[in-house]
């Protein structure tokens, strides 16, 4: 080996000596020719000679001395070489550059000398058996010794000029020449490198040793790539016809929420969501552009991995499960859908199992939530001043005693705080953990999920224990089967602040929290500790211990959710045949139940004396079935037509049952609900119900060369809601779709990278009214008793009136679109204008009394939505080592009723939250108005003494010509709450309500941002509502109106007197006849922090070290803070929401702010 380098590099000195013949033609040997060829050999054996001479003196010259100054590097190695007999290769070049230098070394080692010589130098070098190699250093200080070449390829087989190929972790890096070659020389072949190109997925390859990689590059996915589902099949973004919304699953993930839904307000132009109240497990009410219904629901379809259900409770999805959601808005993308489409679809795919080694993956974070804001109150001594002026005969003796004797000695006096003691810190935990993986015909998942919730109220709080299961085996190449199995076991426990309709006024929670007293007059009495408040009249005032009660309260909700489906798919040719079915089943059970400490058990209470320890369990099973076949088709002809297809029928069936009973008097209160059926019955409750539906489906799709688009849907359904004649519905769309993009016209505007223009229309159906609301209704209740021959005979008594002539609510809707991608797809706006009216609405429309039923369903009304959405996603930097990009929608509806029932004009709402206010309507459906206006008197402040005339006893009389506010004119004083008369009939009362407000909003909109630094990221969510009004009827309570010895509200401190005449609270005791009115319609807008996460990934290259394929620490914060002008907890409540009668605020459960810290791991 020595002698063949040696006489390598002997031959490269001839060649560099000119004695080299190669690539010379042949010469005859002549005699000059043999002269010379003899030179040349005897001049190789010299040069061999001194070679092996210089071997046998490297074995003992290895030690070297030296003493120069100011001498060239060349120099050096010179005497270097005469001393060891190495031999060196060096650019002379390279070394002529380099400044001289000073060496003094005696007697040491050849590497050593070396590294003297180099050391600051831009040079190093290698020792190979007995030759030293010169070579310049890279920019980290290594020594090139390794070449690597290949060559890069895109998955056709063309080659990719301008790749960037780069050894991973240093600077060392090369580009690939016209041909897609590259020549790389790197340290060792143990490294890794880097492949990138625009508009290619970057990828990396271990060398492993290997002297030549050939690489092909994948295709990177745009966004026109983006694969959407839609309803029952799939589409490339670039491709789609109809108006469809993706929410992006990653921001989804970085918030801290129990369930999807409470994530995605503001994250879709065209969908609204609000909730009942911050209540864990609270109902979210989900609009997609606008409702459609006035008495019926206007919840969207959910599909949840291909199963369509209308009550789907979303709390048993864990969000780490979902891979995508989609929302179909246009008639073009929920046709397809049919008689339930109408109200929007939302498409929800979970996640499957990944070709590859298996991975596991955790999340997991651990958290606290507090309330945002809490109601200020008046204090010690402003609720005794109050109680003063109220009831000036009887506060001496409740309140002044020889501990207080005055009003001032109660400014030391500290209040009851029963809101501190009814909040609390709650914690908030959440684990998932999911294992994926599979080969190429096997891919399973397997995930759990476990969610602790408590409330930001004691005693109340929501847990979700969930599992998932999923297979996909491809049998051969034309089957494939798939099974996807969820269960969840859900508990929300704690009972809702906001009272049933009907209740009490003092049933609601926060007014025993803000009504209860502050202080009493007896020092020795803590009132915090007392169950009832002995100064109140407790046969009309329920008030009890808000505290007490509510820790003693049993209100438990215990659901099963069991999900299961599967799917068989067979291929050939161009088709596609794919069977599924699937079943839902629910099984829930409520528990309630009042000790003795509640106030609805208390042998302290009217109520607790009558009905003693008391309580109730209920059962309700639902289950659903599923069957859809479907047969697909789709082809390609002459590479420029292409043709896909999908018919399909469809089986659904729900059936439900429930049962209940209650109890009073139970003797063991210990036993819970266990001891009721040692108590008194009280109720026994039962009921079945079923329903069956049946479709046929069609849909097509045209595309020419991507350019023209062109979709036609169709669907049939029949139902067993609606009678004989009238079971089946017709559902047809239509879509069109131009992108002018690929225009010649357009190659020119060379910063469009995509523009596509939409058009549709097409008639979607609701059917959302009870099983059997055609049929009239007979009940024979226990209370209709009547004696007969005798005897004791149950009265059969009609409670609804059916209509067999009902048909489908039918909504048709118009979409233009325009979807535009700028700058490389750096930015990427959609627009869409829409119009949809529904029409046979099933409405439950007023009847006449005369027939007997205040109420029964027909077809008719009609009702309109006009809106405009856009949505802008930027990447406004993007960088090796920076990222930042932003998204922005925003959406208007204009909401119409065009037409209720037969000569009706407008359609009013009452909610019986309180006794003085169950008679009035606080809502308005008006003709050409919105559904669900606010509905009252016009409020002008307060009567001031200018609208009287003072009679010699000093009495005021309010002058005739000044309207009354419904109270007799010789009762009304200054300071007295007024409001306009507005047909002119000097009398304010309900023949003057109008609209005074309007709880639609005129936008919503949000606006997220995602930076990226290294390995850092931090995303930063807003959202809001514009334009939106909120009915504050806690404040009708709590300023100055509500019972004896109730406390108020601070702000009502601000009342009118004869010293402070104001027009903003009215004075003692001048709150006038009960009335909703515009004094207590608040604007709602708000821009909220919804959202802020930060996070840390760690380096590959450490976490390779341990085997972890990803670990990335984070914090995140839900609910940080809300700008809005609204005085009540959140503008973002609905206590008794339907369309008629949103934002509605009375005793809800406040919203929490949420921290939390987490870590996702992989490995």
């Amino acid at each position: 080996m020595k002698f063949y380098k040696l006489l390598k590099h002997t031959a490269a000195y001839a060649s560099l000596a000119g004695l080299s013949g190669s690539g010379s033609s042949p010469v005859k040997l002549n005699q000059a020719n043999k002269t010379k060829w003899v030179m040349r050999i005897k001049l190789t054996c010299f040069l061999l000679l001194l070679g092996l001479i210089q071997v046998s003196a490297a074995s003992f010259a290895q030690k070297v001395s030296l003493s120069l100054k100011n001498v060239t590097l060349a120099n050096v190695l010179s005497n270097i070489k005469q001393q060891t007999g190495y031999n060196f290769l060096y650019n002379l070049d390279m070394l002529s550059k380099l400044p001289h230098i000073d060496i003094e070394v005696q007697n040491q080692q050849l590497t050593a000398v070396l590294e003297k010589c180099f050391a600051n130098q831009p040079l190093t070098f290698v020792i190979e058996e007995n030759t030293v190699i010169i070579k310049p250093k890279t920019a980290d200080g290594r020594i090139l010794a390794v070449e690597i070449k290949g060559r890069v390829t895109d998955p056709n087989g063309q080659p990719l000029p301008g790749v960037s190929v780069k050894l991973k972790g240093s600077n060392i890096g090369i580009t690939t020449g016209s041909t897609g070659h590259y020549l790389i020389k790197v340290p060792d072949a143990n490294g890794t490198l880097l492949f990138s190109y625009v508009g290619f997925v970057p990828l990396e390859l271990n060398i492993n040793g290997k002297t030549e990689l050939n690489v092909i590059l994948k295709e990177e996915q745009t966004r026109l790539d983006e694969v959407l589902v839609v309803g029952y099949g799939e589409v490339s973004r670039k491709d789609l016809t109809g108006s469809v919304g993706s929410v992006n699953m990653a921001d989804i993930q970085k918030a801290p929420v129990r369930s999807f839904d409470e994530a995605l307000a503001g994250r879709v132009a065209g969908v609204q969501v609000t909730s009942v109240d911050g209540q864990p497990g609270s109902n979210i009410n989900i609009v997609i552009r606008g409702a459609n219904s006035i008495t019926g629901t206007n919840a969207p379809l959910y599909v949840i991995d291909g199963f369509p259900l209308e009550d789907s409770d979303n709390n048993a999805i864990n969000p780490d499960d979902i891979e995508s959601i989609e929302v179909l808005k246009d008639a073009s993308a929920t046709a397809i859908y049919g008689a339930r489409g109408a109200n929007g679809v939302i498409i929800i795919t979970t996640k499957t199992g990944k070709e590859g080694t298996s991975s596991i993956t955790y999340n997991g974070y651990y958290g606290q939530q507090e309330v945002l804001e809490r109601m200020e109150l008046f204090d010690s001594y402003e609720f005794v001043k109050y109680q003063s002026e109220r009831y000036p005969g009887t506060v001496a003796d409740l309140y002044f005693n020889s501990s207080r004797p005055n009003l001032e000695s109660y400014r030391s006096v500290p209040a009851a705080d029963w809101q501190s003691k009814l909040f609390r810190v709650a914690p908030m935990q959440n684990h998932s953990l999911a294992v994926l993986g599979g080969t190429g015909k096997t891919k399973y998942s397997i995930s759990g999920n476990i969610l602790n919730q408590d409330g930001v109220m004691v005693s109340s709080g929501y847990n979700r224990y969930q599992g998932r299961f999923r297979l996909d085996q491809k049998v051969n190449d034309k089957l494939t089967v798939s099974g996807n199995v969820n269960y969840s076991a859900l508990k929300k426990f704690g009972g809702s602040p906001v009272p049933e309709s009907g209740s009490f006024q003092s049933s609601a929670l926060m007014y025993s929290v803000w009504g209860y007293r502050p202080v009493v007059g007896n020092p020795n009495i803590d009132i915090e500790e007392e169950s009832i408040d002995q100064d109140i009249d407790l046969v009309n005032d329920k008030r009890f211990n808000p505290l007490q009660n509510y820790q003693n309260q049993l209100r438990e909700q215990y659901t099963n959710i069991l999900n299961a489906n599967a799917y068989a798919e067979y291929k050939w040719n161009a088709f596609k045949l794919k069977v599924s079915g699937g079943v839902t089943r629910s099984a829930r059970r409520s528990d309630s139940f009042d000790n003795s400490l509640t106030g609805s058990g208390s042998p302290l209470t009217p109520q607790g004396i009558a009905n003693g320890v008391n309580g109730g369990v209920s059962y309700l099973e639902t289950n659903n079935y599923l069957n859809e076949n479907t047969l697909s088709y789709s082809k390609t002809f002459a590479k420029r037509h292409k043709v896909s297809a999908v018919a399909g029928f469809t089986i659904q069936g729900r059936s439900s049952n429930g049962f209940g009973a209650y109890a009073t008097l139970v003797p063991n209160e210990l036993l819970g609900v266990s001891g009721l059926d040692e108590g008194s019955p009280k109720s026994i409750s039962s009921n079945s119900t079923s329903n069956t539906l049946a479709s046929f489906l069609g849909r097509i799709n045209y595309s020419y060369r991507s350019r023209y688009l062109a979709t036609l849907s169709f669907r049939a359904d029949g139902s067993s809601k609606f009678a004989p004649g009238n079971k089946w519905g017709y559902f047809p769309s239509g879509a069109l779709s131009w992108r002018i993009s690929e225009e010649e016209f357009m190659k020119s505007l060379k910063f469009i990278s995509d523009a596509k223009l939409r058009a549709s229309i097409g008639a979607t159906g609701n059917n959302r009214v009870s099983d059997f609301a055609y049929m009239s209704t007979l009940n024979l209740p226990n209370s209709a008793i009547y004696a007969f021959n005798n005897a004791s005979v149950k009265g059969l008594i009609p409670t609804a009136l059916g209509n067999i002539n009902l048909i489908w609510e039918t909504t048709v809707q118009s979409d233009l679109g325009l979807d535009l991608s700028l700058f490389k797809n750096r930015a990427i706006l959609t627009v869409d204008l829409y119009r949809k009216t529904t029409k046979d609405l099933l409405l439950n429309a007023n009847l006449p009394p005369s027939l007997g039923f205040a109420r029964s369903y027909k077809n008719v009304g009609r009702v309109r939505n006009d809106g405009l959405e856009v949505s802008l996603e930027t990447t406004n930097i993007s960088n090796s080592k920076f990222t930042w990009s932003s998204q922005f929608n925003i959406s208007f509806n204009r909401n119409k009723v065009l037409e209720l029932t037969e000569n009706q004009e407008a359609l009013v709402s009452m909610i019986n939250w309180e006794t003085s206010y169950k008679s009035l309507p606080p809502y308005i459906a008006k003709i050409g108005q919105p559904i669900g206006m606010f509905y009252g008197l016009i409020w002008e402040g307060n009567y001031q003494y200018a609208d009287f005339v003072q009679l010699p006893s000093g009495k005021y009389i309010l002058k005739s010509e000044i309207p009354t506010n419904g109270n007799p004119r010789e009762d009304i004083q200054p300071g007295d709450i007024k409001y306009k008369d507005l047909n002119g009939d000097g009398v304010a009362d309900l023949s003057d309500y109008t609209i005074i407000g309007n709880p639609n909003p005129d936008f919503n909109f949000g606006f997220s941002n995602n930076f990226a630094y290294k390995g850092f990221d931090l995303g930063v969510f807003l959202q809001g509502a514009y334009g939106v009004d909120i009915m504050n009827t806690n404040r009708l309570v709590f300023e100055g109106f509500g019972r004896a010895s109730q406390n108020m509200f601070a702000t009502y401190i601000n009342r009118w007197t004869p010293e402070n005449q104001n027009n903003t609270y009215y004075r003692t005791l001048g709150y006038g006849p009960a009335a909703y009115s515009s004094r207590v319609v608040e604007d709602g807008s708000y821009l909220r922090l919804k959202t802020v996460s930060l996070g840390y990934k760690f380096p590959s290259k450490l976490l390779n070290k341990y085997s972890i394929k990803g670990l990335r620490l984070y914090c995140s914060a839900q609910n940080i803070y809300t700008w809005t002008k609204y005085q009540g907890y959140d503008p973002e409540v609905s206590a008794y929401d339907s369309a008629l009668t949103p934002g509605f605020d009375w005793s809800v459960y406040p919203r929490a702010r949420t921290l939390t810290f987490g870590l996702n791991l992989t490995l």
